[in-house]
């Protein structure tokens, strides 16, 4: 080598401060800081360039020799190292080490093209295990085959030990490089593929919800694509802001779930066996009321759907207890009477054409006791007690009931017909009280 370059002048009269430039930017000059005590030094300004002739001819062999530690140090590599894996291996450690001795040759040279291959080891798919994991472990196992090889080298050519420790910070802070920039192309890989599968599972749930559902050969494929295996049975959730001003608050679902809270009408749908995810439903999406809807075959899937949003309406009006999620399966008589408003009227004004001629105190009043009677049929005593009143109250106002109905009360067809007006005149009743 012709010529070994002492530490700068009054470099060791100040603590130093190594500012290390990284593949990530361009690199930096020294600069003035208010701390008088402390000088900002670029690490590669401090190394001399003819040590990259010094140290370029044993590439291959310094290579070689952190393959095949790589390969006694870590297992899953040494299976590979034959294949494809083992190429991309070499090539990563041939650049790694060509790109140091590049730098130290020159520190203001471009490093983009060759930091692209550094991103692209964090690609997910490069290795079938936690990659970053095992690039970190690969990069320190590179990081001292290097440093213990350059050493050697640097101490028979006469380099000064003070310049062999700045080689090692700048083997090391390279590493560090290294190792950043695979954790930024393994993130930004992530990010795209979870768009893409984030895209997927909302065209999955699209068609699983639409009227006219896809084939199975179809359902399948894009289950496969989404990551979602298709149940036999499902169940969907129907959704809406508790506060429609509100913004939208964000969600964290379990990846079993398929999730549409963006659309017009936002709802989940999950396999059967899943269903205990749905009681964390309130941690998970908070500020957003929930209704369940039936258990059904995936086939009918959007039926589910129009139940729960069914249910979910019946919420709003005050029919049902507006609770954070609502289970179509608890309130399915509720539903049912009042699924057909127009048909409920007609039943009701014909059911209960007796009562029509009363005061709305009078009928109110028999309406309960009647309701009562036919929901329990226990003696006017028990009655009374449930109605907290005298008993002889209620033997007069189920004589009156007997003389507005007669031998309907007899009839069980009449009867039904007549509870089920009761019954959703009840209902529509604590709907009006709720507005």
């Amino acid at each position: 080598m012709s010529e070994q370059r002492d530490e700068p002048d009054g470099l060791a009269e100040f603590p130093l401060r190594i500012a290390f430039d990284s593949l990530l930017s361009p690199a930096s000059t020294a600069t003035d800081r208010d701390d008088q005590d402390v000088t900002s030094i670029d690490l590669w300004s401090l190394l001399p360039s003819d040590l990259a002739p010094l140290f370029r001819p044993g590439v291959q062999d310094l290579t070689e020799e952190i393959r095949s530690e790589l390969s006694r140090a870590i297992p899953a590599f040494s299976r590979r190292m034959d294949g494809p894996f083992g190429k991309t291996v070499t090539e990563g450690i041939q650049q790694a080490v060509m790109q140091f001795i590049d730098r130290l040759a020159d520190p203001a040279a471009p490093q983009d093209d060759r930091a692209q291959l550094f991103r692209d080891m964090g690609l997910h798919d490069f290795y079938d295990g936690p990659i970053l994991d095992v690039l970190q472990t690969a990069y320190r196992i590179g990081a001292r085959v290097a440093w213990r090889r350059i050493a050697q080298v640097g101490d028979r050519a006469g380099v000064p030990t003070a310049t062999l420790c700045l080689l090692a910070e700048a083997i090391f802070a390279y590493i560090d490089e290294l190792s950043a920039l695979s954790v930024e192309g393994h993130a930004s890989v992530r990010a795209r593929e979870m768009g893409a599968l984030e895209r997927r599972r909302r065209q999955l749930l699209e068609v699983i919800l639409s009227p006219a559902a896809a084939t199975p050969q179809a359902l399948t494929r894009l289950a496969e694509a989404a990551r979602w295996p298709v149940p036999e049975r499902i169940v969907t959730v129907a959704l809406e802001l508790r506060d429609e001003h509100s913004e939208l608050p964000g969600a964290n679902m379990d990846g079993r779930v398929l999730v549409d809270l963006e659309g017009s009408e936002p709802c989940l749908v999950l396999a059967e066996e899943h269903r205990d995810l749905l009681h964390k439903l309130p941690e998970e999406l908070p500020g957003w009321r929930a209704a369940v809807g039936p258990t059904v075959p995936v086939t009918e899937a959007a039926e589910s759907l129009r139940w729960a949003r069914r249910t979910l309406v019946l919420v709003g009006q005050g029919a049902l207890p507006d609770t954070e999620v609502t289970w179509f399966e608890r309130h399915m008589s509720v539903l049912w009477l009042l699924n057909d408003p127009f048909l409920v009227q007609e039943i009701s004004e014909r059911a209960l054409a007796p009562m029509a001629e009363l005061t709305g105190k009078q009928r109110d009043k028999l309406s309960e006791t009647l309701l009562i009677w036919l929901e329990t049929r226990r003696s006017a005593p028990e009655i009374a007690q449930l109605l907290d009143v005298h008993p002889q109250t209620v033997r007069y106002r189920l004589r009156q009931l007997e003389r507005l109905f007669g031998a309907s009360l007899d009839d069980p067809d009449r009867r039904f017909d007549i509870e089920v007006a009761l019954r959703a005149r009840r209902t529509l009743r604590g709907v009006e009280l709720t507005r």
